[in-house]
């Protein structure tokens, strides 16, 4: 495992003067794995910190306990969604009131791009670590530790004489080996009993997507917009989870899996060829993120041979008007395309959707309807979908702003449709679909069934050969099948509605009913099968628990 951070910069880093006696606090979501919160402790950890992690998720006053009994020099917030502000200000605030006067920060997208908004949110925060954080972080402790002015660290937005002061950004990290691989202190995912990490093979995404904070996140700082790891690293650390913890199954949550243009497409090939010299394909699979106009079929084909199990896509819209004040630069045609051939190479899939945007119309809404029975009318994958939101750093924001229609705060943001119809189109929408069971709210049909496709994504990665397989899928597609089009049918029917100024009619406590029919329906389809696989399944479990002791 690599504990330390290497690199021209490391020996400057190492001769910095610090004092590691206290140690540092870090706080963020850790339920389903914060990458981020693992680099940052792995980074301190190399150069003599003991670093603590707390969930935010927590009872507030675990962490205030947590923070008075070690006395931490720092404490450091992930913020990764900016509508979390709320609950993150909230736990500084205990901090405070229960007398914690150390160093408080905070990162993440939001405060990087909107730093006095995070200032007015939560006051009571020192500075604000922007952009890549490792070794704004590294410095920022090191200076607190041994008295230095923290307040002259590269990097960081501070407040002064009620003006918020924002320091040079950092140039984004070179080369992304340097660093030491992330800890881990969340506990695997299970499915089916089979263990699932976390894991990067990049930084930053080359697209520019308006309604996205990503790659302005990356722009704003000096350096090179995506940079890779070098891909035998990557299978090293692969390597190691799946020795060491268990680990059968790596999700990559690159922003962009480089695969698009022939640098990335070499680069990928590569990562396939070191796959192949570890002996991981057959015994563990993986999962990436792409757009649609990266879907090249024999690089596909090469990458599930290799291991690639399922494939998200941010589809975003099936109307060109959509796609284009989305600033997506892909067309409808390459989205069906792309959908087509994971369809011909017998990769599961999901996909991210938009039923709205602020261009939207009557007449693109129907649109997207289409494009959604298209893509998954055949029952591979359940229609989901939601309303485009502008986040804050985002161009579309901004543009809203300019035009007028931007409303709501920086928790609940929200913008005036160019139709006012389709505000009450909208409302009466989100409340059926989270209402009905379908589309939002805890444990909804369409999500319910997308998980046992990534079921079924990983039996066949897994155990290619289970008997009746194809019996099962086929009856998984037909209830797919069967949900999408009493769901699509049904915002069809609510557009025309609100498009002629009439009642929908829409019984929701029936779709309530039909939904946990459905469901149960589900339930008893997926437990079947794997109750007749249970054996196999448990004897695989043995094996993998061996070898991770």
């Amino acid at each position: 495992m690599k504990t330390a951070f290497t690199g021209p910069l490391a020996p400057d880093l190492s001769a910095r003067p610090r004092a590691t006696d206290r140690p540092v606090l870090l706080v963020g979501f850790l339920d389903q794995g914060n990458l981020g919160l693992g680099y940052l402790a792995a980074t301190l950890e190399s150069f003599g910190y003991r670093v603590i992690t707390a969930d935010v998720d927590r009872d507030p006053e675990d962490i205030v306990r947590l923070a008075r009994a070690e006395n931490p020099l720092l404490i450091g917030f992930s913020l990764i969604f900016q509508f979390y502000i709320g609950r993150y200000g909230g736990v500084v605030r205990r901090l405070r009131a229960a007398g914690v006067t150390c160093h408080v920060t905070m990162g993440g997208h939001f405060p990087t791009l909107g730093p006095a908004a995070t200032f007015a949110q939560v006051p009571e925060l020192d500075s604000i670590a922007r952009f890549e954080g490792e070794l704004t972080l590294l410095e920022l402790a090191d200076a607190l530790s041994t008295g230095g002015d923290w307040r002259s660290v590269g990097g960081i937005a501070r407040r002064e004489n009620g003006t918020v002061v924002e320091a040079e950004p950092r140039h984004l990290l070179r080369a992304l080996d340097d660093l030491p691989w992330p800890r881990r202190d969340f506990q695997p995912e299970t499915v089916l009993g089979r263990r699932a990490m976390p894991l990067l093979a990049s930084r930053g995404c080359a697209r520019t997507c308006s309604f996205c904070s990503i790659h302005t996140f990356y722009r704003t700082a000096p350096g090179k917009v995506v940079r890779t790891r070098d891909p035998a690293e990557v299978v090293a650390e692969m390597k190691w989870l799946n020795e060491e913890r268990g680990i059968t199954i790596f999700l990559f949550q690159d922003d962009d899996f480089p695969l698009f243009g022939r640098v990335w497409q070499r680069w990928t090939r590569g990562l396939i060829a070191e796959l192949w010299k570890s002996g991981l394909p057959g015994k563990a699979i993986w999962k990436i993120n792409c757009r649609a106009d990266a879907v090249d079929p024999d690089l596909l084909a090469e990458m599930k041979a290799a291991g690639l199990y399922l494939v998200y896509m941010g589809l975003e819209s099936g109307d060109g008007q959509g796609l284009d004040t989305l600033d997506k630069g892909i067309s409808v045609e390459q989205n069906l395309a792309a959908v087509d051939i994971l369809k011909s190479l017998g990769l599961v899939f999901e996909f991210g959707f938009m039923m709205l945007d602020p261009s939207s119309t009557f007449e693109g809404i129907r649109n997207n309807i289409r494009f959604l029975d298209a893509i998954a009318g055949d029952g591979s994958v359940a229609a989901v979908f939601c309303r485009m939101l502008p986040y804050d750093g985002t161009p579309i924001k901004d543009r809203l702003a300019a035009e007028g229609r931007l409303k709501g705060d920086v928790c609940d943001p929200d913008y005036d449709f160019l139709d006012p119809r389709l505000d009450g189109f909208w409302r009466e929408l989100s409340d059926l679909m989270h209402v009905s069971g379908w589309i939002h709210g805890h444990d909804a049909l369409s999500p319910t069934i997308n998980w046992a496709w990534n079921e079924v994504a990983i039996l066949e990665g897994l155990f290619p050969d289970l008997p009746g397989m194809p019996a099962y899928r086929a009856g998984l597609a037909r209830l797919t099948a069967d949900a999408n089009a009493l769901v699509l049918s049904n915002v069809a029917r609510l557009a025309d509605a609100h498009e002629a100024g009439r009642p929908s009619g829409i019984d929701g406590t029936a779709l309530n009913a039909t939904a946990r029919d459905l469901a149960g329906a589900l339930v008893t389809l997926r437990n079947a099968f794997v109750a007749r696989h249970q054996h196999r399944l448990i004897d695989a479990l043995e094996t993998v628990g061996h070898a991770a002791e």
